[in-house]
């Protein structure tokens, strides 16, 4: 976009890294795509004033994180189905042997998903958690615990390690 200066530098430079950051919310890559691409209309539209104000990468990840959340807000119930029907590579996604941990992460509720992802891969504090999914503090904690409790138990009663050794 000609009349936008530094939005196409931001998309070149931002894209995988919010792409990872899109798979890890969602634990599927059309849908991380999606975000993705939704984010970055919404940015496009608010670029002159994200780029002076505000961090434009933390206004798209938070952008990313209120649409993977408004939809398990309209559906509250996600169907899952075994595999996709078709998967595609992207460099940008986990390893394989590293699949394990991300099946076990996108089988949790999405909003349980939404906080561990916001806790420990963007390493945000329950109070920024809470302002970013529109919920309470305490609801950030309780999410956070059950999903790692469920984390945990299915992670240790799994028969193969789900990364390797080193």
């Amino acid at each position: 976009m000609d009349d936008e200066p530094g939005f196409d530098d931001f998309v070149a430079e931002h894209t995988d890294a919010l792409l990872r950051y899109g798979y890890v919310l969602s634990g599927n890559p059309h849908d991380a795509a999606d975000l993705v691409q939704e984010a970055l209309v919404r940015l496009c539209g608010a670029w002159p004033r994200v780029r002076r104000k505000d961090n434009p990468h933390s206004y798209t990840r938070t952008t990313m994180a209120r649409l993977h959340i408004s939809v398990w807000r309209r559906r509250r119930r996600e169907h899952l189905t075994g595999e996709p029907p078709d998967r595609v590579h992207h460099e940008s996604f986990p390893p394989d042997e590293d699949q394990g941990l991300w099946q076990e992460l996108a089988a949790l509720p999405r909003k349980q998903r939404a906080v561990l992802v916001l806790r420990h891969y963007e390493q945000l504090s329950d109070g920024e958690i809470a302002k970013v999914l529109g919920i309470s503090p305490g609801t950030v904690r309780s999410q956070a615990s059950r999903g790692l409790d469920k984390l945990r138990s299915s992670l240790s009663s799994s028969p193969a390690p789900h990364r390797s050794m080193r």
